[in-house]
């Protein structure tokens, strides 16, 4: 009997979160700051107790994620009414880097070491961190790079060139596994991916670990090679 109501209070947690989360937004998830980490772990440890209370109402922990949830709801809105109060509950942004200078108080008050930037420079496509001229740490806990103007990636619009609309690639092999729905989606079908795999010298579905329809036409593979990277020059 218990087993069975915990299995039913852990389905009425998750249906609660659910909504809970519809609500308040998808910030939880992708832009998470100090509030909203505070919040996500209360809420969490609350529905852990909604899952497993046996002895207890469970419309006390029920009604404590409500409550959380309406108020999180509320202070979200007086946020993005009020500057003074976006400023106080989610922070500000802080310069790292400006000018080719770094900040050392600045990254002692973020709480953040030069690893985790490099690693987050080099996440952002900047390998060499002489190429950076700002890094601004915004308030969700991600660096933001402002490479310095010799080193601005060249557009064709910088050029005066005519361009046409890009589109995402769309992934038609996962792991050695057609995804046919995205083969269909591209507008080819099995006999052209077969022919395409045959130029590209491949016998094996199951040897190839990623493959997609670009938006030329073309099929890019990624095969699986089994190898190990060991090195780590970052450090």
């Amino acid at each position: 009997m218990q087993i069975l109501k915990i299995i039913i209070t852990s389905l009425v947690s998750i249906a609660v979160l659910f909504l809970s989360t519809k609500i308040i937004g998808n910030k939880q998830m992708s832009q998470l700051n100090m509030f909203d980490y505070i919040n996500g772990i209360t809420i969490g440890s609350i529905a852990a107790e909604l899952a497993t209370s046996l002895e207890k109402d469970v419309w006390y922990p029920l009604t404590a994620i409500i409550v959380y949830t309406l108020v999180i709801w509320l202070i979200s809105f007086i946020s993005a009414k009020n500057i003074r109060a976006r400023r106080f509950l989610t922070g500000r942004s802080l310069y790292l880097m400006e000018g080719g200078k770094l900040y050392e108080k600045n990254f002692r008050l973020a709480h953040i070491d030069l690893n985790e930037f490099l690693t987050q420079s080099r996440r952002s496509g900047y390998f060499t961190l002489s190429k950076v001229d700002t890094a601004i740490l915004e308030q969700n806990g991600q660096i933001s790079f402002l490479p310095k103007a010799e080193y601005a990636p060249l557009t064709p619009y910088d050029m005066n060139i005519p361009t046409k609309e890009d589109k995402a690639d769309i992934i038609v092999i996962t792991d050695g596994h057609i995804l046919e729905e995205n083969l269909k989606e591209s507008g080819f079908n099995n006999a052209w991916l077969e022919k395409q795999l045959i130029k590209q010298k491949i016998g094996n579905i199951r040897d190839i670990f990623l493959a997609a329809v670009e938006a030329d036409g073309g099929l890019c593979v990624y095969k699986k090679n089994g190898e190990v990277h060991k090195n780590d020059i970052s450090q």
